[in-house]
């Protein structure tokens, strides 16, 4: 009984220090990608599917609500062959309440680092562009999260992204800050584990002299 005491201790020490993160995963489809030397802008892709926010499961339906970004302004390349884009800018998650998720902003963020547009040549001879990006900011309850956001544009044949075409789809995964423990809850797992180790001196000790 003594052993299990020790191990339940131990396993709660573990517990305090190491919790597991948490994904939240956002994915879109549709909407209109402009771009130009002023930024990229993504303006009315539906917010198809939500999972983790919450602690709720996956949900997807025709339509959650929107997704909306823009980045900084053109900082090398060009959108036809490939480019690089200023941090900065906005995204933003917006929840029409179905579902049984909070209505309105569901994460509001910016760009954390350089946004990049890759030019993707299929074996077909048809072109695609993937846009990634580092992202920071919040969701309803307070925490601040990170997140790359992978986005995918609809195919454009085998012409180039001339400024405008329509999305085909993406996602957007969150995740959550690892729990760290408080302050108080390190006095206690400290005194606990000081007061395990004498514990142990004094058996040992005990043992030793019999």
């Amino acid at each position: 009984m003594k052993h299990t005491r020790v191990m339940l201790f131990l396993l709660l020490a573990s517990s305090l220090c190491f919790a597991n993160s948490t994904q939240i995963t956002f994915g879109n489809q549709g909407g209109t990608l402009t771009g130009s030397n002023a930024g990229l802008v993504m303006s009315g892709s539906l917010l198809t599917s939500v999972t983790g926010l919450l602690g709720k499961s996956t949900l997807e339906l025709g339509s959650l609500g929107t997704i909306d970004f823009s980045t900084g302004a053109l900082i090398g390349g060009s959108i036809q062959q490939g480019a690089v884009f200023a941090a900065g800018g906005s995204f933003t998650v917006m929840s029409n309440g179905s579902e049984g998720l909070p209505s309105g902003v569901i994460f509001n963020g910016t760009f954390a680092s350089p946004v990049t547009l890759i030019l993707v040549t299929l074996a077909n001879g048809t072109h695609a562009y993937v846009i990634n990006g580092v992202l920071t900011g919040t969701i309803p309850n307070g925490d601040t999260v990170n997140a790359v956001e992978v986005q995918l544009t609809v195919n454009v044949g085998k012409g180039f992204f001339n400024g405008s075409t329509i999305v085909s789809g993406g996602s957007t995964v969150i995740t959550q800050p690892v729990t760290t423990p408080e302050p108080g809850s390190l006095v206690f797992m400290g005194t606990g584990l000081m007061g395990l180790a004498a514990l142990t001196k004094r058996r040992l000790l005990v043992r030793l002299v019999n």
